[in-house]
């Protein structure tokens, strides 16, 4: 029986594959790669390829390789960077997990690998599947569709195309009773010029019962092992070893995991602004069935899966479908920091083009409507393309009356004007609402031991109202830009009356996906977003550089050296456009007088500074207070700064390299770099010190494109043409006066 239901298996796949037809895989199509990708772009396009014996498919796209196996179920047995050659995979694994009604089934996977530390392809044909899991049915190819429709016409943004490549779906069913009617859908794609997978799954339920999705792990990779230790760290006090604490995972502590692939998930969150640090999604896990890895204790950390920590717990109703995290699989190619970093921020600017949008705004502080419209005019006087009413202004989008609807309608058809977005600020996570609408705490059963202590649910009355008087609110004033504070910061709620979701164990995922939806909706309006927490593959365009707060009550002359410092280390793997900065015009968390800019012409020197060193990285700050300017000197600082910044925009929001953290004791300075420009390049440079100085430094030019001479442009005119050395550097000497900057264009 079991016999010839393989064979009639094998018959429906070959059917299948010989209906969609593919172009058939030849070794040739590969070719060496002779360029580097970051300097000038692969221009190959991705492909999906079949074998000629029609068993394998391949993902191919000049940089990487990604090859399956589909009979007699579907395993990826090759997944390779083709700029260095290095293989990622060591052994086969299933494709995915779910976990149905408490029972965990894989997806796809062959089994049969005896030796773990390495895959020989010639093993493949003696490789079975498994009956009991999810069992390949048929694939669909097709050209890469948009994520998310953004409009991106009118943002400033330096990428206004979406990304493209391919996409091939797996389809998988079980034979088990109790999975009658359930699908599987395993997604892959493949985007030109950029050396990455993005990998997510749908359950889809055509059965006549509910049945509950408790996880899905939508990527296991049995990986290459980064390095080998017989032991793990040891603790330097008490000579022993140190493991990690979480015995599912059992890794050996202080053993790093491999660096060849950098795994970024939309499931991200936490506050801390940056991805690291916000990721709920990625787990290096020990795999004990590589018994011949060096580790003593097999605690090696080389097994990828990818879940929500927290689980799923959904209830999936007849005719309906589930859609997991979406999965972005980048292979690097290098350990040095810069390099990595420009590979993730070439990632953003592709896969999420909103990220590249940039408009200069001020954060106003109103009382009244009145201070509103001079606040527009003076925009419209300076070149500012954007005014936020900030916390503490009289803007209240909570309130979805006719009346209030009506006022700022006419605020922003005003603004519109004069060519002006406007925008507003609005809190959700760190405040309280009531007792039925708060988060529950599952160790007290009362409100709080949220992230903020006390915050409401997005899936409480009061949550699923707030999201539909924001949406009612912008689409019905025409505002363009919200800025979303304490946005979901993902919570858990015990609540079992809460209409959004069922209770503790699907809290989590119900509440992101009904903030996710927000920001969709938003960003597919043009609607620009802000919010203090990594949302950005969901939407949201603009997160914090990373600061504290009380900083900007100390003295400027300490904020200076604070907000260089702050944007040296918040643009390792972000764009400028991705992030905002801070200078406080009026008191923001106390300070005296020397920690504000108030009244701005009695600090035109500052005032100008803090500007050229946040333009001058590309940044947008938050220009906080009741206006831009108070005399026709200070207006015309601003407009000079901003003209500035308008005529060498594209550069100043190409990718930064670091050239010296600011430190107070001596020069230090940035570099733009953009291959692509005429403008190959933009270089800051600061000299804190109360004495003039000259400096020679070597310019890191390779990533300019550069390979014989280069010429620099000091502020634009002042001509120096330098050869660029072996090792794509140049020699430059520069003089700078006591507490000042100077900068350079690259031609």
């Amino acid at each position: 029986m079991k016999k010839a239901f393989a064979v009639l298996f094998i018959t429906i796949v070959s059917n299948v594959l010989y209906a969609q037809k593919l172009p058939v895989w030849r070794e040739n199509l590969q070719h060496d790669v002779t360029g580097d990708w970051l300097v000038k772009p692969e221009i190959k396009k991705a492909g999906i390829f079949t074998t000629p014996d029609a068993r394998n498919i391949i993902l191919y796209n000049g940089l990487i390789r990604r090859s399956f196996r589909i009979t007699p179920n579907v395993a990826c047995y090759d997944y390779i960077n083709l700029q260095n050659r290095k293989q990622l995979l060591r052994s086969v694994k299933a494709e995915a997990q779910v976990t149905v009604n408490g029972k965990k089934y894989n997806i796809g996977g062959l089994y049969g690998q005896k030796e773990n530390a390495y895959l020989l392809t010639e093993w493949l044909d003696k490789f079975t599947a498994n009956n009991n899991d999810f069992q390949f049915v048929k694939y669909q190819v097709s050209n890469l569709e948009p994520f998310i429709k953004w409009k991106g016409d009118e943002w400033w943004a330096t990428n206004k195309k979406q990304p493209t490549g391919k996409a091939i779906t797996f389809i998988y069913r079980s034979n088990a009773d109790e999975l009658k009617g359930i699908t599987v859908n395993v997604h892959y794609s493949i985007y030109d010029g950029l050396p990455l997978i993005s990998k997510w799954i749908t359950v889809s339920n055509t059965s006549n019962k509910t049945v509950k999705i408790n996880q899905v792990v939508n990527e296991l990779i049995g990986a290459t092992e980064e390095e080998s230790s017989v032991t793990g760290a040891v603790d330097p006090a008490t000579h022993n070893n140190l493991y990690s604490t979480d015995k599912d995972d059992n890794v050996a502590a202080g053993m790093l995991p491999p660096q060849g692939i950098y795994i970024e998930s939309n499931f991200a969150f936490n506050n801390s602004m940056r991805y690291k640090l916000s990721d709920q999604i990625t787990h290096w896990k020990a795999d004990s069935t590589y018994t011949s890895q060096v580790n003593y204790n097999f605690g090696t950390p080389c097994l990828l899966e990818v879940y929500p920590e927290q689980g799923i717990g959904v209830e999936l109703p007849p005719n309906s479908s589930f859609t997991s995290v979406r999965t972005n699989e980048l292979l690097l190619d290098s350990y040095d920091r810069e390099r990595r970093g420009m590979m993730i921020r070439k990632m953003y600017r592709t896969i999420a083009p909103w990220v590249t949008a940039n408009p200069i705004y001020m954060h106003l502080v109103s009382n009244n409507d009145a201070q509103v419209y001079t606040a527009i005019d003076q925009c419209a006087a300076t070149g500012y393309e954007a005014l936020i009413l900030s916390f503490g202004s009289h803007l209240d989008q909570e309130d979805t009356s006719a009346h209030n609807l009506a006022q700022w309608k006419k605020i922003a058809d005003y603004a519109h004007s004069k060519n002006v977005k406007i925008g507003g600020y609005s809190l959700f996570s760190s405040r309280r609402i009531d007792d039925a609408d708060d988060v529950i705490d599952p160790k007290t059963g009362k409100p709080g031991g949220a992230f903020f202590g006390n915050a409401p649910c997005y899936g409480s009355n009061w949550g699923l109202g707030y999201r539909d008087k924001i949406k009612k609110f912008y689409a019905a004033s025409g505002f363009d830009i919200w800025e979303n504070d304490g946005p979901y910061p993902g919570d858990i709620c015990a609540s079992t009356t809460h209409p959004g979701h069922k209770g503790l164990e699907d809290s989590q995922w119900q509440q992101m996906e009904i903030q996710k939806e927000l920001y969709h909706w938003l960003n597919e309006r043009g609607v620009y977003v802000n919010a203090p927490d990594w949302y950005f593959l969901d939407g949201t365009n603009k997160i914090g550089i990373g600061y504290r707060e009380v900083n900007f009550s100390l003295p400027r002359d300490q904020q200076v050296i604070l907000n260089r410092q702050n944007i040296y280390d918040g643009l390792w793997n972000e764009i400028p456009s991705m992030v905002w900065g801070f200078v406080p015009l009026t008191r923001y968390h106390g300070g005296g007088a020397d920690a504000v800019l108030e009244p701005l012409s009695e600090h035109l020197k500052d005032y100008r500074q803090l500007m050229m060193q946040y333009y001058g990285a590309g940044v947008q700050a938050a220009y906080r207070g009741p206006r831009l300017y108070d005399t026709e000197a200070t207006k015309q600082t601003v407009i000079d700064v901003i003209s500035w910044y308008k005529k060498y925009r594209d550069i100043l929001n190409s990718d930064i390299i670091h050239l010296r953290r600011a430190d107070g004791r001596d020069w230090d300075g940035i570099m733009h770099v953009n291959p692509q420009l005429a403008q190959k390049g933009l270089i800051m440079l600061y000299n804190p010190l109360k004495t003039k100085i000259t400096r020679t430094i070597k310019v890191p030019l390779y990533y300019t494109g550069l390979t014989q001479t280069a010429t620099f442009l000091e502020k634009g005119k002042v001509r120096t043409v330098k050869k660029v050395n072996r090792d794509f550097t140049a020699d430059l000497t520069f003089t700078i006066e006591p507490e000042s900057y100077t900068w350079y264009l690259i031609q």
